[in-house]
């Protein structure tokens, strides 16, 4: 079947006025709903001037609109034209990173926020993660400990070690939703310094918070696990309170979980 054909079935003459917005909808729903799948090549621009009753600029508008949503790329060459899209989780964390970039809301909401989210985490983490996923948990919680116990550790390095022990307990959840928000997390504010792990008076204890809710999490204990996670939080509400003022730029929200 062509895709002349396929469209026929799929879309409809739109009205004068807000054509491009509404051709822009007809074909993103099509997307959305699977009747346009990943890597399928759109009908040409000829092809949909006569399904939707419209000129060309209506469709290139559409088009544009379509490519800022992020729901279809234009290629160049013998093979060119306008593809759909395949959505990635770093595509979706990145636009949730970016709204909360530019909507910051109060501190103790994030860290309210951050903490209901990593004990739900851990519980399912608990259940649906494999020993091995439990065991290099483990394993990288207590590097990061070693590290931060330097004399002079690099903050550019643990927190990198940081984020990723927080995507890699959300993986283990075995729900995407999770990874994909705790992803935007990790994005949403500069992770290079966290309050905790900046401050040498609550360095050690953070560091080895992790551990400790590491080990739990391996050895099936979910209430020593939850305990743990609160203290983190605990520790952080304590260091923000003496630090008296916080970060510019809400760092300390990254200060994951245990």
């Amino acid at each position: 079947m062509n895709t002349a054909t396929i469209t026929s079935t799929l879309f409809s003459p739109v009205q004068a006025g807000r054509a491009s917005e509404e051709v822009a909808l007809q074909i993103e729903a099509a997307i959305v709903d699977g009747r346009m799948p990943s890597g399928e090549r759109l009908p040409s621009e000829r092809v949909m001037q006569s399904q939707f009753g419209t000129g060309r600029g209506v469709v290139r508008e559409a088009l544009k609109i379509l490519k800022q949503k992020g729901l279809i790329e234009v290629r160049k060459g013998a093979k060119g034209g306008a593809y759909v899209r395949e959505l990635e989780v770093s595509n979706v964390s990145e636009s949730l990173a970016l709204f909360m970039k530019q909507h910051p809301v109060e501190p103790e909401q994030l860290i309210e926020f951050r903490e209901t989210m990593d004990r739900t985490i851990t519980t399912l983490a608990m259940t649906h993660g494999t020993r091995e996923e439990k065991e290099e948990l483990l394993e990288e919680a207590m590097r990061l400990e070693i590290l931060l116990r330097e004399d002079e550790p690099d903050l550019l390095v643990t927190s990198e070690l940081d984020r990723q022990l927080n995507i890699m307990l959300a993986r283990m959840a075995r729900n995407p939703l999770f990874e994909w928000v705790m992803r935007a997390l990790q994005m949403g504010f500069n992770s290079h310094d966290y309050a905790l792990y900046q401050n040498p008076r609550f360095r050690d204890r953070a560091a080895a918070n992790w551990s400790d809710t590491a080990r739990a999490l391996r050895d099936g204990e979910i209430m020593r696990a939850l305990g743990f996670i609160s203290h983190h939080y605990i520790l952080l509400r304590q260091c923000i309170a003496e630090n008296d003022t916080l970060p510019q730029d809400a760092e300390f929200l990254q200060e994951d979980q245990p």
